[in-house]
């Protein structure tokens, strides 16, 4: 594993103690901040291929933070590294695209493990908020039925869609249909916009709801 890690944490002794963690799994921690603003610029900086990144700091919080690397063109994948089990927290985060959200108490092994998923292209969330995830997609998928919002989708994007609800990448999805990344990028953002949604996640929950099957992963469960 080599992967580069940009660690956005306001909490100085957490920053270096997970640091220490992934040093010793042979993860490269390209920086580590404890401000949203200084996060944000060094993710544009030194475009690292995962982001961890807390949920409560002073000042923009991790919500906003996530936000903004969304709105200004950085899909690599960012974790929510938090203590909070709030549900809202939950699902705000997944549907303003992270691809990650994991309790900072789970076991050091747990937490490399989700993120080696997380880089194979899954979405992951702690065990047992995954359980809860559930619940909010069943709850939704409850309600009265409405007209398929797919019909607005070419053949392609819908096979495409199909794809990032099997909890494939970008690249993955290239090699699968024989065409580039940046192609892929723009079907995505094409169904994005035609969906009304801002995140590949909400996506993929949206083709739940109408009988596609999201991999949303459990971190931990192996």
């Amino acid at each position: 594993m080599t992967w580069r890690v940009l660690l956005i944490d306001d909490h100085a002794l957490f920053r270096e103690g997970l640091q220490e963690l992934l040093r010793r799994r042979g993860i490269e921690t390209v920086g580590a901040v404890g401000d949203g603003e200084e996060g944000i610029r060094l993710a544009q900086e030194l475009d690292p291929e995962v982001i961890l990144l807390d949920m409560r700091m002073p000042g923009m919080n991790g919500l906003e933070v996530l936000r903004r690397l969304r709105q200004s063109g950085l899909d690599m994948p960012v974790v929510m590294l938090t203590t909070s089990t709030e549900e809202q927290d939950l699902v705000e985060c997944l549907r303003n695209g992270a691809q990650g959200y994991l309790l900072k108490e789970m076991e050091p092994g747990a937490l490399v493990d989700a993120l080696e998923d997380i880089m194979r292209g899954k979405t992951v969330v702690a065990p047992h908020l995954a359980q809860l995830l559930a619940r909010v997609v069943q709850g939704q998928s409850g309600q009265e039925q409405e007209p398929n919002p797919f019909d607005v989708l070419t053949p392609r994007e819908s096979e495409i869609l199909g794809l990032l609800a099997e909890g494939q990448s970008n690249k993955v999805i290239a090699r699968n249909l024989g065409i580039s990344d940046g192609t892929v990028k723009l079907h995505v953002k094409a169904i994005l916009r035609k969906l009304g949604v801002h995140s590949r996640v909400e996506a993929a929950v949206l083709a739940v709801q109408h009988g596609l099957r999201a991999n949303v992963t459990a971190g931990g469960e192996r």
